[in-house]
Order: structure tokens, then sequence, then C-alpha cells
């Protein structure tokens, strides 16, 4: 909970120095902008369990229609800095995604984070030992999801001693890779 707590207020202090227009600027999370990716972020905080199931219900059950839903919407009546402060205020909050245990709450917000800084082009450089929680937590069932088959595939960090796999190596930076892993198109 500790590491998690980190790389919220690490996201949140990057989240204070955004200009508006970076705020608008499209993210590695296709059809949405930081300000959506970062109202996706803070929904545990933001919603209570009765009001994420009426939402569900209202997306006919589909999580990712939900998320898209709110994300947008939310995006639109929070302002910017209220959605930074919401980041910062539920940093030491225990969310846990379904099946996921503290690891999947921060491989949520690691994965998250990369999908704001990288197509920024901003300096903040996610620890490693945060990386690796995301790809020691690799597996063909969750890189499915994101539509990325990994068979035959070996996956090489060039910047640790990591590697996953067997057969053509796929080679990159431990935030490249979990952007690789997660279908995120660089």
């Amino acid at each position: 909970m500790e590491t998690i707590t980190e790389q919220r207020l690490e996201l949140a202090d990057t989240l204070d120095a955004l200009t508006p227009e970076q705020w608008d600027a499209p993210t590695l999370c296709e059809g949405w902008r930081v300000r959506e990716v970062v109202a996706h972020l803070t929904m545990p905080y933001r919603y209570s369990p009765r009001r994420f199931i009426a939402e569900m219900a209202k997306s006919g059950g589909n999580f990712n229609r939900m998320s898209d839903r709110r994300a947008k919407a939310d995006a639109r009546t929070i302002p910017a800095p209220e959605l930074a402060a919401i980041l910062r205020d539920n940093a030491g909050f225990e969310w846990k995604p379904p099946g996921g245990g503290l690891e999947g709450a921060l491989s949520h917000d690691v994965v998250h984070s990369l999908d704001i800084i990288v197509p920024l082009g901003l300096s903040w450089r996610i620890p490693a030992d945060r990386l690796l929680v995301v790809l020691n937590g690799l597996s063909p069932k969750r890189a499915n999801y994101f539509g990325v088959d990994l068979t035959g595939v070996q996956l090489r960090a060039t910047d640790a001693d990591w590697t996953y796999g067997s057969g053509k190596p796929v080679t990159g930076t431990l935030s490249d890779l979990v952007l690789y892993v997660c279908g995120r198109k660089l």
C-alpha cells in the first residue's frame, strides 16, 4: 500500500504541473485525453459500490462501456485541478480491482500514469520496482484482455534483468514492455 500511495502522490504532483493544453492532450488510452484518464483513475474514490452497480446496469453490465461513458462525463464536469486533488486526497485509499488485489491496484495506477506521461514526453520516470510488479503479474490471459498474443514471444527488458516467455524476442525498457503487454500503441 505504501508503494501505491507513493505512485499516486507522484502522479498528483505531475498533474499539478500540467498546463490546460496538456490536460486536453491525447493519451495512450484511445479516445481519452489526460482528464478522462484521471477521471477514470479516481472513480473508485468517488463512486460508492451502489453507484458503481447502478452505472454498470446503465451500461448493460459492460465495464469498458461504463468506464468510457463515466470518464467522459466526469471529465466534462470536474475541473482538472479538482481531479488532481481527488487523486492526492485519496492516495492512501485501499482500492482493489476485482481479482487483482493490491498488485492489481498498483498495476492500474502505473499503466494509466504511463498513458499520460509518455505521450506528453514528461521527465518523470516510474521506478523499476513498480514496473516489475506489473510485468511479474503478467499472464497470457491478462495480455489477451488487451488484445496482445504472447504466444511465441520472449519479452526482454533493456534496462533490467527481466525476461518473460520464449520465442521471438521483443525488447524494450520496462516501461515500453508494460505498454506493449497492455496493448498500447506507441
